[in-house]
């Protein structure tokens, strides 16, 4: 059955059968869930939109008024920093003719500062916790009451700094989801920090690619092997048991760096990077900590800093991805900290165009007739992982059969 002609039931059953294989008999998801749009569509509906997604980091809205625009599964969101300090996150479509009040065709900024909301098309005009301030002749309109036309607030959250939004507003509080996420990543106190260092990339893959690359370090071998595989052989990569709403890896040092690393912060060394975060124990210093979040929160761990890619799917075959790290206060006191912004950019950079070549190739792949079921390793084990939590939210909802 080609792609084409494969149903979102089938889909969605195929998916549901193949997570349900234990670890040792894991095999990969059907080609048709990297290519189908009706499937797409499906799994934006039960999986992305009825789950958290993260949007932002308050260090992006550092006062009051400052906003950052984007678009969420066709949804035109914007974040911003209200009056009352509060970090919320609206709707952009005015309530009067559903203009897009900060699209680009209007040449207005994706992240800037503002006092209020106008929509350029009729000038109606919002406070920035998208109160109605303004609508001109009106005063006709039949029983018309401004305080009835508000720009439409998205439920969201914050959490250790960073803002998330459930689209359908029905998920489970986010805090009790990633209340064990949040005990594994407090020493680093992410809502402290700050973002350093941001690219921005156009994906023609589908996200699962995107996110199984980003949680297995099998990888190491291949893409890597001249970069991470050096530091952190795949071979001794590990992932702790399951939890439903994130997954945690391990990517542990070869003995000698590790050494290193704890002979340095014995003796007060200074290391290469941003400075150390304060009081981190040297056991998380001599690993990168790497999690995915639930759907695709991607945030991994590092002994100087943090790194966090922010995905917004797009369509079967295509999604964007901002990837960002940020560091402490204190590291941009540094007087190397300019120089040091130069070096790990081009890190960051490098690394990650060996996951874009990759990811690009599995999509290509993934279209060939060709293309079979591939069977998982035990180091990829979290890609089984995320079979099992998109599994678990197609059964909560019974397939509707989407045209192809």
């Amino acid at each position: 059955m080609t792609p084409s002609r494969d149903t979102t039931e089938a889909i969605c059953a195929d998916i549901i059968a193949t997570s349900a294989r234990p670890l040792a008999q894991a095999q990969t998801l059907p080609r048709a869930a990297y290519l189908s749009e009706g499937y797409f569509a499906h799994e934006v509906e039960h999986v992305l939109s009825a789950s958290w997604m993260c949007v932002a980091h308050v260090s992006q809205l550092p006062q009051i008024g400052s906003y950052l625009a984007l678009d969420l599964l066709n949804e035109p969101l914007v974040v911003v920093r209200g009056n009352d300090n509060a970090v919320r996150v609206l709707s952009r479509v005015c309530p009067h003719r559903a203009a897009d009040i900060l699209h680009s065709c209007f040449e207005t900024p994706e992240q800037a500062v503002t006092t209020r909301f106008l929509c350029p098309y009729h000038a109606w005009a919002f406070s920035l916790e998208g109160k109605k301030l303004a609508s001109m002749h009106m005063d006709k309109a039949e029983g018309f009451d401004k305080g009835e036309w508000n720009l439409s607030e998205i439920r969201s959250a914050v959490w250790h700094g960073f803002v998330f939004v459930n689209l359908d507003g029905k998920a489970s509080p986010l805090a009790e989801q990633y209340a064990k996420f949040g005990e594994a990543i407090s020493p680093w106190s992410t809502a402290e920090m700050e973002v350093a260092i941001s690219l921005e990339w156009e994906c023609d893959f589908n996200w699962k690619v995107m996110v199984e690359n980003w949680i297995e370090s099998y990888h190491h071998m291949g893409a890597h092997v001249q970069t991470l595989q050096v530091t952190m052989p795949a071979r001794s990569t590990w992932t702790e048991p399951e939890q439903p709403s994130f997954i945690h890896c391990h990517l542990p040092f070869r003995p000698s760096n590790a050494a290193e690393i704890r002979t340095a912060v014995a003796e007060g060394q200074t290391m290469p990077g941003f400075t150390a975060i304060a009081g981190l124990p040297v056991e998380r210093q001599v690993e990168w900590g790497l999690y995915l979040g639930h759907p695709c929160f991607m945030f991994l761990t590092m002994r100087d800093r943090v790194l966090w890619y922010r995905l917004q799917p797009i369509s079967a075959e295509r999604c964007k991805l901002l990837t960002m790290t940020l560091v402490s206060k204190e590291a941009k006191l540094a007087p190397d900290y300019d120089a040091t912004i130069v070096a790990e950019t081009k890190m960051l950079a490098d690394f990650h165009l060996e996951d874009m070549a990759v990811n690009t190739a599995v999509q290509a792949g993934l279209r060939s007739r060709h293309a079979v079921r591939g069977r998982l390793s035990h180091l990829e084990e979290p890609v089984w992982m995320i079979q099992r939590f998109i599994a678990s939210h197609l059964q909560q909802t019974p397939s509707r059969q989407a045209a192809e």
